[in-house]
C-alpha cells in the first residue's frame, strides 16, 4: 500500500468567505443600475432630512435591498456578514461607504410617509413596466 503525503496548512488568521446571497445582490444591482432605477431614487425620491452624515437615501435603500435579497434573518445578521465585505457591497450599487447600523436605524426612525410613499411608487410603477408576472399579485 502507498502512502500519499497530504500537506496542511493552519494560518491564526480566519478569512471570510463571500455570503452566498452576494452574488444574487450584484444581479439585482446590476439591473437596477441598467433600467436607471437608482438613478430615479437619486434624482427623484426626498426626504425632509435631506442627509444624514455623508449618506444620501440612496444609501440607506441599498442597504435594504442588499438586506432583502440576502435572506439574512435579521438587520444585525446582514451587517455582520456584509462587514467584511462592505465596500465591494456598496460600489455595486456605484456607492462608496456602507451606512453605519446606528445611523440606518436614525434614517429608519425618521423616515417620513411620503419618502416611503415615493420609493413606493417608484417600484411599482418599475414593476408595472417589467411585467414579470401575469400580475402585479403575483410577485
Amino acid at each position: 500500500m502507498i502512502q500519499s503525503k497530504v500537506p496542511i496548512q493552519i494560518t491564526p488568521e480566519t478569512v471570510p468567505s463571500i455570503p452566498s446571497w452576494m452574488g444574487e445582490v450584484a444581479a439585482f444591482a446590476q439591473i437596477l443600475t441598467h433600467e436607471g432605477v437608482l438613478k430615479t431614487i437619486q434624482e427623484q425620491v426626498r426626504f425632509a432630512r435631506t442627509r444624514f452624515g455623508p449618506y444620501d437615501v440612496i444609501d440607506f435603500v441599498v442597504v435594504l435591498i442588499g438586506y432583502m435579497v440576502s435572506g439574512e434573518p435579521t438587520l444585525l445578521a446582514f451587517y455582520e456578514r456584509l462587514q467584511p465585505f462592505a465596500e465591494p457591497f456598496m460600489t455595486l450599487f456605484g456607492r462608496n461607504q456602507l451606512p453605519h447600523r446606528s445611523t440606518l436605524s436614525r434614517f429608519l426612525a425618521a423616515l417620513d410617509q411620503p419618502t416611503v410613499e415615493a420609493l413606493r411608487t417608484l417600484f411599482h410603477k418599475d414593476l408595472l413596466a417589467r411585467k414579470p408576472f401575469p400580475s402585479p399579485s403575483g410577485l
